[in-house]
């Protein structure tokens, strides 16, 4: 067994004129704020080559659609998945809608949030959201990775029982028993694995040139690596696992896959309709 590392969730706390008010800065908001910086700096990169339907005005205003996709349909799918008891139950509270500093995202949630805001924007600019997607999918994995780490230090999401070399106690754990470290595993295959396929594919082939390729990698890639996980992974406390034997986080992957597979499928031929090889 490994030692749990205990870093405190709190980096640090900025002091305030005002008695027993502070403000702590978290790992976990960072988290956050460092995926969408990275991955602002990364898209930037990407948009540079040639034939991308994106211009650099377009990237950045794209960064300010994307975060609130991520925040609004994280938060929503929570409450709509995972723990609708916290907000629509007799001892719960619609109010506690906005408490996102006590944590409650779901990423399924805030993946379908992104879907629509580059839709949204791409409509409204007159661009190709699909091929803006396959760019924005290349930048996901970067707040993955982030996000699991920040998990991991959280202490939360933790996996099941085990007695695998490298299991650990986690201090939040009321059974104290070793476990998986399954945010480490998630942070691995969904955030460097996951990266290095979408580079691979960005900058190695012409991928990028097929409408839906790197979208559909990027929702296969996850599906595949979050149904995985899961099997080792606790199921939410509130919900366990469900009647037809998968976990919620399994069940919202399914159509990933579905979806994945059928873009993959579909993009060659969507690339021979559209003329935009000699871009």
């Amino acid at each position: 067994m490994i030692d749990y590392p205990q870093i405190d969730p709190v980096w640090f706390t900025i002091p305030t004129p005002f008695e027993g008010f502070s403000i702590p800065i978290r790992w976990y908001s960072l988290a956050y704020i460092g995926g969408i910086v990275l991955g602002w700096w990364y898209i930037l990169r990407l948009v540079a080559q040639p034939g991308s339907p994106l211009a650099r005005r377009h990237a950045d205003d794209l960064v300010t659609w994307v975060t609130l996709g991520i925040i609004i349909g994280g938060r929503l799918a929570y409450v709509i998945f995972y723990d609708g008891g916290e907000f629509f139950g007799p001892q719960g509270s619609l109010a506690n809608v906005f408490r996102v500093w006590e944590g409650g995202m779901s990423f399924h949630g805030g993946a379908a949030g992104v879907a629509i805001a580059i839709i949204a924007y791409g409509l409204s600019q007159k661009l190709d959201w699909l091929r803006m997607a396959d760019y924005v999918a290349c930048v996901v994995p970067i707040g993955l990775f982030l996000g699991r780490c920040a998990n991991f230090i959280n202490g939360e999401l933790w996996g099941r029982p085990t007695d695998v070399p490298w299991a650990m106690i986690f201090p939040s754990d009321p059974m104290g028993v070793p476990r998986h470290p399954s945010q480490l595993y998630e942070a691995a295959l969904e955030g460097l694995v996951l990266f290095a396929i979408l580079a691979y594919m960005f900058w190695r082939t012409r991928a990028r040139l097929m409408p839906g390729m790197l979208t559909g990698a990027f929702l296969l890639g996850y599906g595949l690596f979050r149904f995985a996980v899961e099997f080792v992974r606790t199921p939410d406390a509130q919900l366990g696992t469900l009647d037809w034997g998968l976990t919620m986080g399994q069940t919202l992957c399914l159509p990933m896959i579905a979806g994945g597979l059928y873009l993959i499928a579909t993009a060659p031929g969507r690339h021979a309709r559209r003329d935009i090889a000699a871009a």
